[in-house]
This record gives C-alpha cells, structure tokens and sequence, in this order.
C-alpha cells in the first residue's frame, strides 16, 4: 500500500458514509497481568449510539495514520505456518455466521496474550465490513463514473487500546447546586492512542492482496517484533530509520568520512529524482535501490573511485546482504542540521552545495551563499565584501 491508498481510505472512517459499510464491531475486554478475557461484546456497527460511533471512527483512523515504514508497515505474511493468522483473518473475513467470527477473532485475541504481558485492562477492538471506490471520476457532462461502478473489498480492522483509571476531582452538580467529589470507578477506554492495530487484506492497485496486512505500532520507528512475528506471523521488517542508518554507513564506506557539501548534496536530489518520477506514476511501487542503483547515484553525484566491488563490499559490510535493496524514500532527510557552538543551522539536503567549510584568516568558517537580504531584529546587515 502507498500513502494515497492509505490516506483514501483513512478518510472514508466517518458518520454516514455510503462508501464505508461497518456491518459489526466485537469488543473483548481483557484483564491485566493474567490476559483472562473478563467481557466479550458483538454488535451491529449502526446499534451503536452516534457518541460512540464518532469515537471508535476517530481511534479506527488513529490505526490508519502515520508514515510508512515509521508507524505503518505492510507485512508478508510467512507461508505455511500452523494455525497462521492469515488463514483465521481470512476465514473470518468470510465467515457466514456473527458466531463464527467471534470465534476467529478471539483465536487472536489468545495469540495476542500469549505473548505479552500488559499491566493494565486492554480492550481489543475488532470490526469488519465492506470498503468501496469509485472507478473513475464522475464526468459532469455524460454523468457517467462516480459511484456508478465502484471497486470493492471487505475488510478486517483490529484495534488495541489501554483503559486508564478515572481521575479524581470536583464537580459542581447543577441540580443541587453543590460541590461534590467524582466517585466514579468505571476504567477509561484510551481510544485516542492505540497501543497497536492492523487491517487486512492491504490494497494494492485497488485490488485486496491477502498476502499482506497493514500493520500499525504504537510508536514511530518502534514496532513490536514479537506481535509481528508472533501474533501476524509475518516477515521480518526494516524500519525506515534502519533504512536511513545503512545507507549513511555505506556512504561513508564507499565515499570515507570527509566530503564536499556539494557532492553529498548531489547524492540526494539523484535519490530525490527516483522517488519523484515513481511518485508521477500512480500504478508503480515505492522505487528500490540496490547496491548498481547506488553505484549510479554516486558516479554521477561526484563521488570519486566508485566501482562495483567497492559498493556491493560496503553492502555486505552493513546488511550481510549484498543484494539487498534499500527504499528509497526512506533514506532522504527532511532537513540536515548542522551544529556549532555559535549557532546551528537547518538546510534543505538539496540546498547542502550552498553550503561551504572553509578556512579563513586561520579561523574555521560556515560559508552559506544565499540570493537574499538578511535581516536581524528587523534590521538588514551590511553587506561585506572580503
């Protein structure tokens, strides 16, 4: 899943949707500690006051939001594993009966708390229902498209959220016109930050691909390798800083400690390039860099004495792997800071050859060329020629 497809359906999740049908929502409240399942409760979506719909809608978008590779990732499920995920999530995604989809997803509720240990109640959060996307725009003139042909998948979301105890505190009740203490011991369902989720099948191309499931961590760069691996049973995983982390040290391998701002600059609007074109093809896949894509990127960026054995050595050299392919969109800096005692500078990566380390007057000096003035406290500084 690419982040349009992600972000097009995150936006359905709201009252009153036609294009969004959640047919039934099974909430199972779990025990601290023990894992005991103490409630389990399924009911039609729609039974639900309107108060509570607007709240799971808003925890069920929660799940679906967050960079990939960050706090989404899409998993490959690992084939033939016993009593496998996959198959139960499948099999209730297909179930006829409200029964048997209880059934099926309490099989992973169990899964879920065999594995960990929380120490506080949980609730697990499972709805399912039927998703659906127009073909095409509608054209105002023939009237043709819009929802009149609709592409459509049903769907399996899960949700896992904290309770949290009430507060103590003073209120003032109206009717008696008195101060009076909250006595209120009712845990408090946190759907505002799910400790995890996911949704299956993943879209693809506007198609389901039940080889895959879109998976959520609780936090950024944090996934939760035994819930992946244990409770989805999916592959391995590299976060998008991992990625960012290879790719730095295999720069530094191939290119050596010291380089020129301009070239490292280079390096990135190559990448930025790749990432940019794919992003103009709706239909592609996020590009792939392998250890020939960075041979390139380097040769034309400037980077001197690159050779092929150098660059699939410094592949090996960090992930064991030289045919490892890194993503690309992973390993570009939003920004790159530069810290000094006097000051610390943000620059554009793309803008990094504005930026010189020179010796002047025996000093060591931040050269930044720039097209502008510069003002100070509202004044414009002189302008110096050296």
């Amino acid at each position: 899943m690419n982040k349009k497809d992600i972000a097009t359906i995150r936006k359905q999740f709201k009252l009153d949707n036609h294009m969004l049908n959640i047919r039934e929502i099974f909430n199972v409240y779990v025990k601290k500690e023990t894992g005991e399942i103490y409630h389990q409760v399924s009911q039609p979506f729609q039974l639900l006051e309107q108060e509570a719909q607007e709240l799971f809608l808003a925890n069920f978008k929660k799940v679906l939001t967050g960079h990939l590779d960050a706090k989404l990732f899409e998993l490959k499920f690992i084939r033939d594993v016993e009593d496998s995920t996959q198959t139960i999530l499948f099999e209730g995604l297909r179930a006829d009966s409200t029964e048997d989809w209880n059934e099926n997803m309490l099989k992973i509720v169990e899964k879920m708390f065999a594995h960990a240990v929380y120490e506080f109640d949980t609730v697990v959060t499972f709805i399912r229902g039927e998703y659906q996307k127009a073909t095409r725009k509608r054209d105002p003139e023939s009237e043709v498209g819009g929802n009149d042909e609709v592409y459509s998948s049903e769907f399996i979301l899960c949700s896992l959220n904290k309770t949290d105890q009430p507060k103590k505190a003073l209120l003032f009740d109206y009717i008696e016109k008195e101060f009076k203490a909250n006595n209120a011991v009712d845990p408090i369902i946190n759907l505002t930050a799910p400790l995890t989720g996911f949704m299956f099948p993943a879209f693809n191309d506007n198609s389901a691909d039940v080889n895959h499931i879109l998976y959520c961590g609780g936090k950024v760069n944090q996934p939760d390798v035994s819930f992946i691996e244990e409770v989805l049973n999916c592959e391995e995983i590299i976060t998008a800083v991992e990625d960012k982390d290879s790719f730095e040290q295999i720069l530094k391998i191939v290119m050596g400690d010291e380089v020129d701002s301009e070239v490292i600059s280079n390096v990135y609007e190559e990448i930025d390039k790749i990432v940019q074109e794919n992003e103009e093809d709706e239909e592609s896949e996020s590009p792939m860099l392998d250890s020939r894509d960075v041979e390139r990127i380097l040769a034309v960026s400037g980077v001197e004495n690159v050779d092929t054995a150098k660059v699939e050595h410094a592949f090996k050299s960090v992930v064991d792997d030289e045919k490892h392919e890194i993503k690309a969109s992973n390993i570009i800096p939003k920004s790159i800071k530069i810290n000094t005692k006097v000051a610390d500078l943000t620059v554009n990566p793309k803008e990094l050859k504005n930026v010189k380390y020179i010796t002047y007057n025996g000093k060591r000096c931040l050269l930044v060329e720039i097209d502008e003035d510069v003002v100070v406290e509202g004044f414009r500084l002189e302008t110096k020629t050296l």
